[in-house]
């Protein structure tokens, strides 16, 4: 018998906490199966709520793809998606046309979670704030000089240049850390290593 219920529900909280990047879930198009994108011009582009968030997932995401073997073409990515049009390639194909990509690699990055910590104990919830933490996971405890961090997770696309078909899709999300371009950097390494598994790199 557990003597100590709550510490034992602390405890997996931190566990929760220490989880790593991974790849929740991802789709691929038969008809693109075995097309390998290697050697290829990709439209590269990022869409976040700021442009700091813009920037860094282009650059990782544009390091990604030459790791891969193919030439990344940076966008002008929005900070907010066209409307109407939020998670599809639609509103970049006629830019990637012209560009001469075969395929358009969008990645779509936004916050997931809030991580709740401080002093000796550690509170974790989805928008927490104030010097508790509560909410649908119906904890409460108390933090001392609470200091927040943010998740982010992220929806990554492969869309064919010339028939405008999706032909990939994943999602990916990170732990929350204090260094956002590092929670990125993985978001993206994971979904690329996804497309990588998926056969088209």
């Amino acid at each position: 018998m557990n003597a100590n219920p709550l510490r034992a529900g602390v405890l997996a909280l931190l566990c929760a906490g220490c989880a790593s990047t991974q790849l929740d879930s991802q789709w691929s198009d038969p008809q693109f199966a075995g097309q390998s994108l290697r050697g290829s011009k990709l439209f590269v582009v990022c869409e976040a709520p700021d442009a700091v968030l813009i920037r860094t997932c282009q650059e990782r995401l544009a390091g990604e793809v030459v790791a891969f073997g193919a030439t990344p073409l940076l966008a002008q990515a929005q900070a907010t998606p066209v409307p109407g049009r939020a998670g599809t390639a639609d509103a970049y194909l006629p830019a990637a046309r012209a560009a001469g990509a075969r395929a358009v690699l969008l990645t779509s990055v936004a916050p997931s979670a809030r991580v709740v910590g401080g002093g000796p104990s550690i509170g974790i919830g989805v928008g927490g704030g104030g010097g508790r933490v509560g909410g649908g996971l119906g904890i409460s405890l108390p933090i001392g000089g609470p200091k927040v961090s943010t998740a982010y997770g992220a929806n990554t696309l492969l869309t064919d240049v010339a028939s405008s078909k999706l032909m990939w899709t994943a999602n990916t999300s990170t732990p929350a850390a204090d260094d956002v371009g590092a929670q990125v950097g993985e978001l993206v390494k994971a979904a690329m290593g996804g497309a990588s598994k998926a056969g088209f790199f």
